[in-house]
């Protein structure tokens, strides 16, 4: 009996021990990343201005411009991996990129799956709809269809807070805004900054006054592999530094400025330094 017992708990060891490399697998630390002289880092493609593919090509926005400087201070060149929403846990767990900078928003659930760093932006959700058929409180939507991406943290509040909305979900914000145009839904839910910056560029659109600003304030923040302290301590110190030198600030001039106009206020979404 005590032989089996022993032969069980060596087993598990060994199963624990097997597990434990094949995770470390997954993830590279800051060394390798130099030594290959490349980071991948996971990018939306499609959420201007935050992140999305130009006309030329070329990676664009506020998460990307973090992006370059971090590379920069690496030493390294990048290699951009485009990522849905959905997607964003995944790519980290399989080891398919080593940072996510996709407006991802910090959750208690999405925490155990990943390792947050210091956070860079503060947002919270909005809503927006066409001017004809305005949405202008939450209570508008009850019996109708609000356009969302999956895996967001929309999906999530409004399937638990007002299950009596339809959601119509999509994998890219690029359908989820082609859905909203074509009317397909009353509205479209994601990050405040991301709705109010897309009625600027796209008239007849409106973000109403009782849905600028829905659920909690929350934070936006890079993420790594699940277990990567030495690329989680590089990239926290990294944001300790630049935020001596106002650099998301300088990031806010650079990329949203013209989007939010002259008078917009960059503290409003900036987070300087990972300190709310």
């Amino acid at each position: 009996m005590k032989k089996s017992v022993i032969k069980v708990i060596a087993t598990l060891a060994v199963l624990a021990s097997v597990f434990s490399v094949s995770a470390k697998d997954k993830f590279r630390t800051t060394a390798q990343i130099k030594k290959s002289k490349t980071i991948k880092v996971a990018v939306f493609s499609d959420k201007k201005p935050f992140g999305y593919v130009d006309e030329y090509g070329k990676y664009q926005g506020y998460d990307v411009y973090f992006a370059e400087r971090i590379a920069k201070d690496l030493g390294v060149k990048i290699k951009y991996v485009p990522v849905e929403p959905a997607q964003r846990v995944e790519v980290l767990a399989t080891g398919k990129v080593d940072l996510v900078l996709a407006n991802f928003t910090v959750t208690k659930e999405r925490a155990e799956k990943v390792d947050f760093a210091l956070p860079y932006m503060k947002v919270a959700l909005g809503v927006v709809s066409s001017e004809k058929d305005p949405i202008n409180n939450v209570e508008d939507l009850n019996g109708k269809t609000l356009i969302i991406a999956k895996g967001t943290t929309a999906e999530t509040f409004f399937t638990e807070k007002y299950p009596e909305v339809k959601l119509l979900k999509f994998d890219q914000y690029a359908d989820a805004y082609n859905a909203l145009l074509d009317g397909r839904g009353a509205g479209l839910s994601t990050d405040n900054t991301e709705v109010l910056a897309w009625t600027i560029e796209n008239k007849g659109f409106l973000v109403g006054s009782g849905v600028t600003s829905l659920g909690n304030l929350d934070t936006i923040a890079p993420a790594v592999a699940k277990g990567n302290k030495d690329l989680l301590d590089w990239i926290n110190k990294e944001i300790e530094t630049l935020g001596k030198e106002n650099f998301f600030h300088a990031d806010y001039e650079a990329t949203l400025r013209d989007v939010y106009g002259k008078n917009s206020d960059a503290d409003s979404l900036v987070v300087e330094g990972g300190k709310l």
